[in-house]
């Protein structure tokens, strides 16, 4: 059975069939799937359809060399994020993947799947001997897999015509082909709307690593980001120029188009953040250290508290603090919940048993705060904006409180400079809108200024 070339990449898109997420990359100009390897690999097996890529620095170079391959790419149905140069790039335009999708680990995992729903699979590519050896390996982890066929990437690949209808006379449900980028996805863009079979894959090296042709960087290693440095050593004369001169090209190209496709204000913002982190860091170093030290000296204990907040569209983070309460006051909250003195969904109370002396010092002039110049430095929190929520107060936030959630959240800002706890959450959501729909620079450095009589006055520091 043939699909026409438009039938064929309109037929199932991903999110419309499945529900998974994908997410456009502006430092690549592409879409990718951003969601964990269960939920892609549901995905991939859905009812219908399509072609998927793997996509790392090293296509990503290809793709800005060769016209062909890059329309290749783009014509997939599916592009999968593999490695920590992608999930870099998407962060430096704020978005976080979900997961790093590598061929080597999801297409064991979606074979193991696959043979489950009774689906067999097409090995094609590799040196002669290769394929027929994945399938023994396949075969061995995965017994009740049904392997319709193999061919090698070379003499096999030879006429095309051949390579198809064997293809499709084995029957095959899902056809994995292994000839290195960019010959693999030229030759799925050109023959797969020939095949019979729903899926069909470019996977790289995967069926080299099955065969046991490429020894895989161990477990630490590859938990570590590390495993290009593994395989770099391994085939240094192969791999130098990809990995060293490549992964330095790709990653300039990816800042630059990040650059251009980051409005000026956010750049400005980023500047002056980093800038005004960097040197209070390193002028209040004294005070970090002494602050520290009363703290210890106080209660046992770490110096620094580390509490789970919510971010910019709702991400979390890991946000720091000066400890100013005993070390069991997270146990201890819910038998003091009724003792808020502000009103919503934020708690907050005068009388807090859980606060120490050194604490009570601290919160009221500020300093506690100051090791947010830390996240600030990270990209997880901004010098103006409003304040992280913890979880428990984003789940009861009611639908237009949300609107504050649009912008990195910050040490200081409109509510902190107006009072802070003796201002109530509904009138301090107003302000926070009011901050993110009318933000400038000007601004900005207003209420950073600000600041400074706020920290003197002490009012609603508790």
């Amino acid at each position: 059975m043939q699909h026409s070339k438009i039938d064929f990449l309109k037929a199932t898109p991903l999110e419309a069939r499945s529900g998974t997420k994908t997410t456009y990359l502006p430092a690549l100009g592409l879409t990718l799937v951003d969601a964990d390897k269960q939920t892609a690999i549901n995905a991939l097996l859905a009812p219908g359809y399509r072609t998927a890529f793997f996509m790392n620095a090293h296509c990503c170079n290809v793709m800005a060399q060769d016209q062909k391959y890059a329309g290749a790419v783009r014509r997939a149905d599916v592009l999968l994020p593999d490695g920590i140069g992608v999930k870099l790039a998407g962060k430096m335009t704020g978005h976080e993947l979900a997961a790093n999708l590598n061929g080597t680990d999801l297409i064991p995992l979606l074979l193991t799947q696959a043979a489950d729903m009774g689906k067999s699979v097409y090995l094609f590519g590799g040196t002669p001997g290769t394929a027929e050896a994945a399938a023994n390996k396949l075969t061995t982890d995965i017994p009740h897999l049904r392997i319709a066929g193999t061919r090698d990437g070379f003499v096999g690949a030879l006429d095309p015509n051949l390579v198809v209808a064997d293809i499709n006379a084995s029957r095959a449900d899902i056809v994995i082909v292994a000839m290195g980028v960019p010959m693999q996805e030229m030759w799925i863009d050109r023959y797969a709307h020939r095949l019979d079979a729903p899926l069909c894959l470019g996977v790289g090296a995967a069926l080299d690593f099955l065969a046991g042709n490429v020894t895989r960087a161990p477990k630490v290693v590859r938990k570590a980001k590390m495993e290009w440095v593994w395989r770099l050593a391994m085939e240094p004369k192969r791999l130098a120029k990809r990995y060293l001169i490549g992964n330095a090209t790709f990653l300039a190209r990816a800042a630059t188009k990040a650059l251009q496709q980051t409005p000026r204000r956010h750049i400005k913002t980023r500047v002056m953040d980093v800038s005004i982190a960097a040197l209070a860091l390193v002028a209040l170093a004294p005070v970090f250290a002494a602050t520290a030290i009363a703290v210890k000296a106080e209660t046992k204990g770490p110096a620094l508290f580390r509490q789970t907040r919510i971010g910019k569209n709702g991400e979390k983070f890991s946000m720091l603090k000066f400890r100013s309460m005993h070390q069991d006051a997270e146990a201890r909250q819910a038998e003091i919940l009724n003792a808020s003195d502000r009103e919503g969904v934020c708690f907050k109370s005068r009388t807090d048993p859980r606060i120490t002396k050194v604490g009570r010092f601290i919160r009221r002039a500020s300093i506690d705060e100051l090791p947010q110049l830390i996240n600030v430095l990270r990209g997880d929190m901004s010098i103006v904006g409003p304040r992280p929520a913890l979880p428990r107060e984003v789940a009861r936030y009611p639908m237009r409180a949300f609107g504050r959630l649009a912008v990195k959240p910050g040490i200081t800002g409109l509510w902190q400079v107006s009072g802070r706890a003796n201002i109530g959450f509904d009138k301090m959501v107003e302000m926070d809108l009011a901050y993110v729909s009318a933000r400038t620079m000007l601004l900005d450095i207003i209420l950073i200024l600000m600041t400074f009589r706020a920290v003197m006055s002490g009012r609603g520091a508790y």
